[in-house]
């Protein structure tokens, strides 16, 4: 079995920035972290690994940076890592970002499973999933929170619903967005840092990907941002002094005046 697994490095969220000419976030230089929900796509592909035998390979798209996301990948149990790296690909949308990745898949020839998280704390979209199988004309299953291969050659899923879960089952290759109810992801060993280290990534530019110019990066991205920014944190505190008495009916008449509070009739 071949499993190929879209992880995405994000800044972390405590030090985010946008740049104010193109609205879209500053990763070079921003601590990163692997997309929480990708790491439970990839847990999943080495679960699978683990009880039925299968070739993981982690794929990404992102600056140089992103290396060290595959690297930790890799030091988790994955068996190659792939990093789609170059300046043709900045300031995509989800459309871009999915069709660069579907063709760098469509380049790696056969595969059984293709896993990602359902989406990215980034963007939160949700949409670079359900794209990618899209455009490699696969069936598709989202917030996956339980995985179970069946002997035929199938697979059967239990999906998170709002109120509930829903079991199906569907022929493979086919794509899979998990959420993190799914698993615990593992941590990297010791041995699997040195491997990963010695092994090193292999990366992929715009030369070394069959893709159209018009259709990657900024030039191919139908949706453009037009404004992103920090919402500003505005807090009023009213303090009151005096008597319990004097606080008490300051308080219910600051309360009736703002309609926060209803007052009965006898």
């Amino acid at each position: 079995m071949r499993i190929i697994v879209c992880i995405k490095q994000v800044p972390d969220t405590t030090e985010v920035r946008i740049d104010p000419r193109t609205g879209t976030l500053i990763r070079t230089g921003v601590p990163s972290i692997i997309n929480p929900e990708d790491c439970h796509a990839l847990e999943a592909a080495l679960a699978i690994k683990d009880q039925h035998g299968a070739e993981v390979i982690v794929l990404s798209m992102g600056p140089p940076q992103a290396e060290e996301a595959l690297l930790k990948a890799l030091a988790m149990g994955a068996d190659r890592a792939i990093l789609l790296t170059d300046r043709a690909f900045a300031g995509a949308d989800t459309a871009a970002t999915s069709y660069t990745l579907a063709q760098a898949i469509k380049q790696l020839g056969s595969y059984d499973l293709v896993l990602t998280g359902r989406q990215a704390i980034d963007g939160d979209t949700a949409q670079v999933g359900p794209q990618l199988a899209e455009l490699l004309d696969i069936p598709q299953v989202t917030y996956v929170q339980k995985i179970e291969l069946l002997s035929d050659g199938t697979c059967r899923l239990q999906r998170a619903l709002e109120r509930g879960y829903e079991i199906v089952e569907t022929r493979l290759p086919a794509l899979f967005t998990v959420i993190k109810e799914l698993n615990t992801p593992r941590y990297p060993s010791i041995r699997g840092i040195v491997r990963a280290c010695r092994q090193g990534i292999t990366v992929w530019t715009a030369k070394d990907v069959p893709v159209d110019p018009n259709l990657i990066g900024l030039k191919g991205s139908p949706t453009q941002v037009r404004r992103t920014f920090v919402p500003e944190h505005k807090r009023n505190c009213l303090i009151l002094k005096g008597s319990l008495e004097e606080i008490t009916v300051t308080l219910i008449n600051h309360l009736k005046e703002r309609r926060l509070l209803k007052t009965s009739v006898a």
